[in-house]
């Protein structure tokens, strides 16, 4: 038997029905990896008695012979952007340090009923801006991976869920809560060689989730691979009547339904995703994908994204709009962090605090958001992303008519070490040149584990499917996984 933090969702849940070992004793595992873990900053909040609370509950009502829930005697990572219950919640920004949430979030309650514990909440670029995490008020997340190239640069665990993708991969956590707006579970779990899924806009509900972009945020699993976050996304997902996005709609059995027969299925490749300069070990293993899919069973066709050119720019405007109008509210009025100088009136108040509170990428897109926004330039910025994000939309949907899923590469390149592209700010937006189309779509997306790079570094693929068909993407994905073989990890160092 493999040692228990060897284990996914899966795998524990097998272990568990077997007797092999108890809840308390897969907790009190976890418990002790994050301990050990503390200088990849991962944990903003350890809790252990939340897990070990958890563990113990699924222990008694498997001894009285009840039903296990679908994450019963899993301890997982929650993301510093939900909101949970008595738990100090901060997304990962000066300005709500000290913030403690009477209420939880409807994405974690959903988790902790079917059994889930909580190790603590995890690290990541502050109010979800950032492709590294790097922007984090409380230091960057370390990626457990290094190059083999003798080095021992810190290397980038992808954002803005840097500290789920770091937690997974290194075997800290069997699981975790991801948020994705633009990339944000797909880019970091192909950084660190896990499998991360962005389901259709509005599977998972916003409430109790600490908003950036309120028409992009989705909550999503990472995990070790497909099997997991079908499991896990079951618990997540649900309609919730306080989330006027939310699809009210039955969550489908995925896990039951997992298929690696792809006969019949048609695969899209868009040749607007060839972009310049593209790798040439990101190409291969895009072509290698290919293979992989059609060895399944399979079409391969080509098909055309013509406004993919646009998607970038499109987001870079919409995003911080929303973001600006989300983070008004912290002015020191009402919770979190205020700075008052002396003599200062309500807008020093205002200022002192937002400019204390917010770090400089939070600044640069509220400021963005509130250019584009203003009354001499809404028509020509704002109005027009919104024009492009409906063409965006119809590319997908013209695309469907020839093919059932897309797929594509993850991100341009392997991780990056920290600083290496922290003062480009364009250099750190192309991070999400793959992944910002389908979340302008809202359509579902995820990233398995496919290969390495000449240093040793993971590269992941991505697979787009059509609004509402996570199923399809999972059983894709999985045929990717079966085939790749991707069992690499990184080596314990910390």
């Amino acid at each position: 038997m493999a040692a228990i933090f060897e284990m996914g969702i899966a795998g524990i849940r097998s272990g568990l029905a077997d007797g092999d070992f108890t809840a308390r004793e897969v907790a009190e595992t976890f418990i002790a990896r994050v301990s050990a873990a503390k200088p990849l900053n991962a944990f903003l909040v350890e809790t252990p008695d939340h897990a070990l609370a958890a563990a113990d509950a699924a222990d008694k009502a498997r001894a009285a012979g009840e039903t296990p829930g679908k994450m019963a005697g899993v301890p997982i990572g929650m993301k510093d952007l939900f909101c949970t219950q008595g738990v100090a919640t901060t997304a990962a920004s000066h300005i709500l340090e000290g913030f403690v949430p009477q209420y939880e979030s409807t994405v974690s309650a959903n988790l902790f009923q079917a059994g889930a514990g909580m190790l603590g909440k995890l690290n990541m670029d502050q109010f979800a801006m950032g492709s590294s995490n790097e922007t984090s008020a409380f230091g960057n997340v370390i990626s457990p991976w290094r190059r083999n190239d003798g080095g021992n640069v810190d290397l980038a665990p992808g954002g803005s869920s840097g500290g789920s993708a770091a937690v997974v991969s290194g075997r800290i956590a069997p699981a975790a809560t991801g948020t994705d707006t633009g990339g944000s579970i797909r880019q970091p779990a192909a950084f660190v060689g896990i499998t991360g899924f962005k389901p259709t806009y509005g599977r998972c509900s916003r409430w109790g989730t600490i908003a950036f972009a309120s028409s992009l945020d989705q909550a999503g699993p990472m995990a070790h691979d497909v099997r997991d976050c079908a499991i896990m996304l079951e618990a997540m997902a649900g309609f919730d009547a306080k989330d006027s996005t939310s699809l009210n709609l039955p969550v489908p059995d995925w896990e039951a339904a997992l298929s690696s027969n792809l006969a019949g299925k048609k695969i899209g490749i868009p040749k607007e995703y060839r972009v310049d300069n593209m790798p040439a070990e990101i190409d291969a293993l895009w072509q290698l994908g290919i293979e992989m899919l059609k060895d399944a069973g399979a079409t391969i066709v080509d098909v055309s994204l013509p406004h993919t050119r646009y998607a970038l720019p499109a987001y870079y405007i919409i995003a911080p709009a929303e973001a600006s109008s989300n983070l008004s509210r912290y002015d020191g009025v009402r919770y979190g962090l205020r700075d008052l100088p002396d003599g200062a009136g309500l807008q020093d108040m205002y200022a002192a605090t937002r400019e204390a509170g917010f770090g400089p990428e939070v600044k640069r897109r509220i400021m963005i958001g509130t250019y584009v926004l203003s009354a001499g330039y809404y028509d020509a910025y704002y109005t027009q992303a919104q024009k492009v994000r409906t063409l965006i939309a119809q590319d997908f949907d013209k695309a469907w008519n020839s093919c059932d899923l897309l797929l594509t590469p993850t991100a341009p390149s392997a991780a990056f070490g920290l600083g290496e592209k922290s003062d480009d700010p364009l250099a750190m937006y192309l991070n999400d040149v793959f992944t910002v189309p389908s979340s302008l779509a809202g359509l579902p997306a995820m990233s398995v584990p496919a290969g390495l790079d000449g240093k040793g570094l993971p590269l992941g693929l991505q697979i787009i499917g059509k609004a509402l068909d996570e199923q399809s993407v999972f059983n894709a994905g999985l045929a990717i996984e079966e085939r790749a073989g991707f069992v690499a990890k990184p080596e314990q160092w910390w």
